[in-house]
């Protein structure tokens, strides 16, 4: 199940920006084994604002909903994001992988690092690397994710199908 540690984690992220958001994320827990939302530090993530998103997740339903997106994303997630079910955020075709993803990163809990081909976009495919963080209120069953994407804009908008070219798991 795992490729490593939370060191391990960090050593395998290629982004500078990623790094230290995952850095942040574990100076925000402490000695907790995950941060809560009001943990995390706004202003020492504020920089990275546009490349950050996240999910509330409701472990009696399984649900998760939109509670934050970055600038890079809203063109394609539109108005509806925020409080809005991830099943009716992403399309039938993307929804799938999506929820089974952040099920297992809240659930597990688990770090997950995916890198290469992140989406096509009309065909064109976009790399880049992406990471996944669990959250919990309580600092110990998850209740949310957050979640940061590094990498170069596509050149058109259009038809987004999610890929999982290369997905890693680490412990925390």
């Amino acid at each position: 199940m795992s490729d490593g540690d939370f060191d391990t984690f960090l050593s395998c992220i290629q982004s500078p920006a990623l790094l230290d958001v995952a850095q942040q994320w574990s100076k925000a827990r402490g000695k907790k084994r995950m941060p809560s939302w009001t943990n995390l530090p706004s202003s020492e993530l504020s920089s990275y604002a546009r490349m950050l998103w996240g999910f509330a997740y409701d472990p009696k339903t399984g649900d998760f909903t939109g509670r934050l997106a970055g600038k890079r994303l809203r063109p394609w997630i539109g108005e509806n994001f925020f409080g809005g079910r991830l099943q009716d955020l992403h399309s039938p075709a993307n929804y799938g992988g999506a929820q089974q993803l952040l099920t297992k990163t809240v659930t597990t809990p688990a770090a997950l690092r995916t890198s290469g081909c992140l989406f096509r976009v009309d065909g064109f495919a976009v790399g880049g690397e992406r990471i996944v963080l669990p959250l919990a209120e309580d600092g110990e069953v998850g209740d949310g994710v957050l979640g940061a994407s590094a990498y170069t804009p596509p050149p058109l908008l259009g038809t987004v199908e999610m890929v999982y070219d290369k997905v890693e798991w680490y412990a925390i």
